[in-house]
């Protein structure tokens, strides 16, 4: 039986640059991952690198194209429906950013091998896992792929510790449930637990 692959070489460009790799940054909510993600995205345009960044369309916390971190930091981008899109939007980038992994589909973990395999640098972030602590969406598969991982921690709401959990403190139990402050908090394994 022959399966069409899911993307063909007409969608996107031919890149000239021989290495490609996949950066994950990982962690909980308010644990810094999109403010690193801009941190290195700006870093690649002040070295003149064609940059390029991703965000899914329902994140629309801040604003409804910009990435933005919970300090306000914020950069450029364009929101997507589905993973699939990013190869169709992406024009030579030399440095792609994708932000809020978790939210895209299992396709996403294909584009970004496939601008890998390309020459492009990918750099992914979200969280590793969701508000009951298992493993979220792509990001499992993303940060088994990738040349580099990077997991940063936030501060526990409750005790101060190093936190990497997300717990929900508003009343829902969708998995995804885009929000900020009013709907999740950092906690340490041991504050999340007793919570749980």
């Amino acid at each position: 039986m022959f399966i069409e692959p899911l993307f063909t070489p007409g969608h996107y460009k031919e890149k000239k640059t021989a290495h490609g790799w996949i950066e994950v940054i990982c962690g909980s909510m308010f644990s810094g991952k999109t403010e690193e993600l801009i941190r290195r995205l700006k870093r690649a345009s002040l070295a003149k690198q064609k940059v390029e960044i991703f965000k899914p369309s329902i994140d629309q916390r801040y604003h409804d194209e910009n990435v933005v971190s919970h300090n306000q930091n914020f950069i450029r981008s364009t929101p997507v429906s589905v993973s699939s899109e990013i190869l169709l939007h992406v024009h030579q980038g030399e440095v792609v950013g994708i932000d809020e992994a978790q939210f895209f589909d299992s396709s996403l973990i294909e584009v970004c091998q496939t601008l890998a395999n390309q020459g492009t640098r990918v750099i992914v972030a979200g969280l590793d896992m969701d508000y009951l602590g298992n493993p979220f969406g792509p990001m499992p598969s993303l940060m088994a792929i990738a040349e580099f991982v990077t997991k940063v921690h936030a501060i526990c709401m409750k005790c101060g510790s190093v936190a990497s959990h997300s717990y929900r403190i508003s009343v829902s139990d969708e998995q995804v449930l885009v929000g900020a402050s009013a709907e999740y908090e950092a906690r340490c394994r041991k504050c999340f637990n007793e919570s749980n």
